[in-house]
């Protein structure tokens, strides 16, 4: 249900939750921990997101969906603050994206150790077998 305060389309958090595919739940968590906010409404009903807040949820989702932590996410919504200036908050989101893809290739490079040592031992127990096969016959 989308309702017009002060000309600005607010929905509710039920039509914002089923827009995006997240809980309702989630959408009240991300609000306690502070990395999201919702518009009082007038009636004092259930929460409401006009447009902007849209969007601000969505660019959470992505960095979610990137692997940002929610401490990460209180970071970059703290060093974008009040004065809501995203040229503050981009050079931080930069470290935490650059930090992340450390991450990523150190994982990457112990994930193809691991293969090499999978295979390497894997390769050992065909010889074996092999070699057990042949002393059978």
């Amino acid at each position: 249900m989308s309702t017009n305060i002060d000309s600005e389309e607010i929905i509710s958090i039920g039509d914002l939750s089923k827009e995006l595919g997240i809980t309702t739940r989630t959408l009240r968590y991300w609000e306690e921990v502070g990395i999201i906010e919702t518009v009082d409404r007038s009636d004092g009903a259930t929460r409401g997101y006009t447009p902007y807040y849209v969007r601000r949820i969505k660019f959470i989702m992505k960095l979610k969906e990137l692997g940002l932590t929610i401490k990460e996410m209180q970071d970059l919504n703290s060093v974008y603050g009040e004065a809501k200036q995203t040229d503050r908050m981009v050079p931080q989101l930069i470290d935490v994206l650059d930090s992340h893809i450390s991450k990523i290739d150190e994982k990457i490079a112990r994930l193809a150790s691991l293969k090499a040592d999978i295979a390497e031992y894997r390769q050992k127990m065909v010889n074996k077998l092999n070699s057990k096969t042949k002393a059978d016959k």
